[in-house]
């Protein structure tokens, strides 16, 4: 989830640095200083190992005892968050309204503009690593909530809505359709921060009068992709914030170890596990409709069919093509969540076979869904993290002249104007050890899933196998992707 246009933050640097150009993140391919396919074997390696480790040492009793939990309530550090958290809802409101204030009326540069680096970089990038780390902090500072609780101070019965939600039937497809339209307007549209003053007053809208419409609760567990997506990322966070279950309750603060809340909980519907589906598949899109293989495939014409049809090659029928193009992309956007859902029920369902397991290919396919989730964020970490460097850095700055009109508000318009530019074999090998790294997460998780639903360790392990080689077909597939040369465009 990151706008091409702060992308073009990293790849620009690229062009006026040369010597520091990376891979996916900084616009050219990385000279790896050895071979990709032992990179690719020494992670398959790394996941087998981990994998055999985890079946030695893990036991059925342990999987299924409960996962230990220390309330931190009432320390002195969630005293002194309740103490801040009207500080923190009012920023958050504050964010919000400069978005669109400097939207509408700032700069058209989205490199001088506030809101650009603020909403794509700072929220979109920094505050998910962040919910990833301290838990779902969204669910506080939610600014449509916060808009929305205002009005049903002076509204009586806003927040509680006019209708039922279909639960059972609507799930979360409202809000994974949401998730789509956003990424397609973040990879398709020409964004600008009038552009994104539109998107975000019109989301801002249609999230108000969803509350009318189906209350607050359901709104914002079903429907605001926002609040799904950080609350997915949160569930690998080691604080669990709760909110208070009964007016005049406070929430409570609980510390567990990291990763422990994918286990805590299961996909309830198909239409989540699509979602989480999405989380990966469109950052692998991301990654990958910008590669020259990826260019090549469509203006390069290998089948010859467009050339036949068009009478010359399809680079020279550009701007004939161009609408086809947008089309053919947005096709793979769309559809890559169920091509990657077929490809992980096709697993589950040899696992299935392998076990002889009486569960049924719905309930594994949920039970194992947030065993994906460490690859879905390290996989957004890999691609993205770049860009906190190279263009997050720049809110020092932008937060003393948000509307790009020269001023120097606190003192800090020239802070951090050039970007930081790490080098190039430190984001290699950085990438390669997240990757590997939430594999062996999503084997462990995956694993102690198995030894609570099937009967034995052996049948457990068994399940796993087919697993293991879908999470290695991820890993070479993540790695690839990285190494790829970005197409001129």
């Amino acid at each position: 989830m990151i706008h091409r246009k702060h992308r073009s933050a990293a790849l620009g640097a690229a062009l006026f640095f040369p010597a520091v150009a990376q891979a996916h993140s900084f616009g050219r391919i990385y000279n790896l200083p050895v071979p990709l396919w032992l990179y690719l074997y020494g992670a398959a390696g790394a996941l087998l190992l981990s994998f055999l480790v985890v079946g030695y040492f893990v036991t059925v009793s342990e999987a299924r005892a409960p996962q230990p939990q220390r309330d931190l309530s009432n320390t002195a550090l969630a005293r002194g968050l309740r103490r801040v958290l009207p500080l923190l809802k009012a920023l958050s409101l504050l964010g919000l309204l400069l978005c669109l204030a400097t939207g509408f009326l700032g700069s058209r540069d989205p490199y001088r503009n506030f809101s650009m680096t603020f909403f794509w970089i700072v929220f979109v990038l920094g505050f998910s690593y962040l919910c990833a780390l301290a838990g779902d902090l969204y669910a506080l500072l939610n600014p449509w909530r916060l808009v929305s609780r205002g009005i049903g101070r002076v509204w009586a019965g806003y927040e509680r809505g006019r209708f039922v939600y279909p639960a059972a039937t609507l799930a979360y497809w409202p809000a994974l359709a949401f998730y789509m339209a956003f990424i397609w307007m973040e990879l398709f549209t020409h964004m600008r921060p009038l552009f994104l003053a539109k998107m975000l007053l019109a989301y801002s809208l249609i999230s108000l009068a969803g509350v009318w419409l189906v209350g607050a609760t359901a709104w914002f567990r079903y429907c605001d992709f926002l609040a799904v997506f950080l609350r997915l990322i949160a569930r690998m966070a080691p604080l669990d914030y709760r909110p208070a279950e009964q007016p005049g309750q406070r929430g409570r603060l609980l510390l567990r170890a990291p990763f422990a809340g994918l286990l805590q909980e299961r996909a309830e519907h198909v239409s989540l596990l699509l979602f989480v589906l999405f989380m990966l598949s469109s950052t692998a899109y991301d990654g990958l409709h910008t590669t020259v293989p990826w260019y090549k495939l469509f203006w390069g014409d290998p089948t010859g069919l467009l050339t036949q049809w068009m009478g010359r090659s399809p680079i020279y029928a550009f701007v004939q093509l161009r609408p086809w193009y947008v089309l053919y992309e947005t096709s793979w956007l769309l559809l890559s969540p169920f091509i990657y859902l077929g490809v992980y029920l096709l697993f589950v369902w040899m696992a299935k076979l392998l076990t002889r397991s009486e569960h049924s290919l719905h309930e594994l396919a949920l039970s194992f869904a947030y065993s994906l989730l460490p690859i879905a964020l390290v996989y957004h970490i890999t691609h993205y993290y770049t860009l906190l460097l190279t263009q997050g850095v720049k809110i020092a700055s932008l937060l003393s002249d948000p509307f790009g009109r020269g001023w120097n508000l606190f003192g800090t318009a020239g802070l951090f104007r050039a970007p930081i530019l790490p080098e190039m074999g430190t984001v290699w090998h950085t990438q390669v050890a997240l990757i590997v790294f939430g594999h062996i997460v999503s084997v462990y998780l995956a694993h102690v899933e198995a030894l609570r639903l099937f009967p034995s360790r052996g049948r457990a392990v068994l399940s796993q196998m087919p697993m293991l080689v879908l999470m290695m077909l991820f890993t070479v597939a993540g790695l690839w992707i990285l190494v790829q040369p970005i197409s001129p465009r």
